[in-house]
């Protein structure tokens, strides 16, 4: 008997481990995964065609290394995700495009398996900057939850547009030439106008907001709100011009070309002193990859700069223009946002029934048809930024004041900021002191709670520069922070 059990044993531990290897094979993966596009990108990229002649198949990236618990149960729970979702549901219905994403790529790639393989991380040929990036990682992989796609999405799949290098010129536009402006436009009355920017073919559209009177944050029986967002207040707000949109790539870009530098000059000294040249403004150094993340340039929003960036942006806008643009102010953001309305979004909807998460949403689906229309974000994106123009204005004419990308305020962050000051106030510009910004509006991947109109977050700077291993880091731009970006606000000289 015991030579018997002893038999079965070890042809059950035979039995499953040749059946762990017949599943573990990328062909066995493939006949599931009925992703064509997937495959041919495999083929294509460094861990099935190197020098070395080491092919690298999707089991060694995409599960824990072999022989721990942790393969056996993450192939299981995979395992059994998957042969779901090829008997019951239908693979034309997938957004294959936002699982190219980082967001989704770290949780289906593991760093353990990484270093599996890549024992040592400073091999012949590695560049400096490839040297001090792996230092930085040794030394903070996990107390800042570094991932190693965080700087090589690339490494399994083939992705034309992605890079991770220093990134030089600027991208080029597709569109055709156009007219040149050779000034600003004049304004001499209160009304909605285009700016030209001078020695450009780039303008934007500024709407003009009418000043008036608003109850600012949300009430406690409002759905999905924060502590933050209270006490209400009556707040006043002064007339402005707003941009119709957040600042685009088109925009951004012409910025970055006429004063880009190495240079680190605060954006408030400079103004300080009073230049009297653009090329007197600090421009951005370049940034790491393509900061368009390969979704595009032209009308899409400029994203990752960071909060100094968008302020050193306003002020070389407002020199070359000859009036005054800045960054709003919260309660001007809000009083924009809402252009008259006093529900929790500046469109009709429930946010409990906007949301995908509660159990009754899951089971029954989330009502998407109208906050869609107006705005993008997590259900609606692909896990990217869309153009402004694929979305339904507010009763003011801005565009995606909800949702696309998180927009800077000039405000400093307080939880209690509302509370600090009394109700009945005009022109609010926040707290006198701290270390954050406001955020307003929401991103593409925001959930519906966070798009309400009183909705407030702020900037996470050392969160939002984890993977940034220069020193110092960079002043100019995000290594951790797609979904930000900002519109401009022109005070009125009439």
């Amino acid at each position: 008997m015991p030579i018997t059990s002893l038999f079965l044993g070890a042809g059950l531990v035979i039995g499953v481990n040749k059946g762990v290897q017949a599943t573990s094979t990328s062909a066995y993966c493939q006949s599931c995964h009925v992703h064509t596009g997937a495959d041919e990108a495999w083929l294509k990229s460094p861990h099935f065609s190197n020098e070395s002649g080491v092919r690298v198949g999707c089991a060694e990236c995409h599960l824990p290394p072999h022989g721990s618990f942790r393969h056996f149960r993450t192939k299981v729970q995979t395992g059994l995700h998957d042969l779901y979702a090829y008997h019951f549901k239908d693979p034309e219905s997938f957004d294959w495009e936002s699982k190219q994403q980082l967001e989704y790529a770290v949780t289906i790639v593991f760093n353990e398996s990484c270093e599996k393989c890549h024992q040592n991380l400073f091999p012949l040929g590695l560049t400096e900057e490839g040297g001090k990036a792996h230092l930085y990682y040794e030394a903070n992989a996990k107390e800042l939850e570094l991932h190693c796609i965080n700087c090589h999405l690339d490494a399994g799949h083939e992705l034309p547009n992605y890079k991770h290098q220093k990134m030089t010129g600027i991208p080029v536009s597709d569109e055709s030439p156009k007219e040149v402006y050779l000034e600003p436009t004049t304004v001499t009355r209160f009304e909605n106008f285009t700016e030209h920017i001078p020695k450009t073919s780039v303008s934007f559209n500024m709407k003009a907001i009418e000043g008036g009177t608003f109850q600012m944050g949300s009430t406690d029986n409002e759905p999905l709100r924060d502590p933050d967002e209270g006490p209400v207040r009556t707040v006043k707000v002064s007339p402005f011009f707003m941009g119709e949109v957040e600042v685009t790539w088109n925009e951004y870009w012409t910025f970055y070309s006429q004063t880009m530098s190495e240079g680190r000059l605060d954006p408030e000294t400079v103004y300080a002193n009073n230049a009297s040249n653009v090329d007197a403004i600090s421009g951005p150094t370049p940034p790491f990859g393509n900061p368009d993340q390969g979704w595009g340039s032209g009308n899409r929003p400029a994203i990752t700069m960071s909060h100094y960036a968008a302020r050193t942006y306003c002020q070389w806008l407002s020199r070359v223009t000859g009036k005054t643009y800045r960054l709003p102010t919260e309660a001007e953001w809000e009083y924009a946002c809402r252009a008259g309305t006093q529900t929790p979004y500046y469109f009709e909807g429930d946010p409990k029934r906007f949301s995908s998460e509660g159990l009754r949403n899951r089971l029954f689906g989330v009502d998407t048809v109208n906050i869609s229309s107006h705005t993008v974000y997590r259900i609606n994106s692909g896990l990217k930024t869309h153009e402004p123009s694929n979305t339904r204005p507010n009763l003011f004419g801005l565009r995606n004041m909800s949702g696309n990308v998180f927009e800077y305020c000039s405000d400093l962050y307080a939880t209690d900021a509302y509370a600090q000051t009394e109700s009945n106030i005009t022109d609010p510009k926040g707290p006198g002191s701290g270390s954050e910004h406001v955020i307003r509006g929401g991103s593409y991947i925001s959930e519906a709670a966070d798009l309400r109109s009183a909705s407030r977050a702020f900037t996470e700077t050392e969160a939002w520069l984890k993977t940034d291993c220069q020193q110092p880091k960079s002043i100019w731009w995000y290594s951790d922070m797609k979904g930000i970006g900002f519109r401009v606000v022109c005070e009125p000289a009439i």
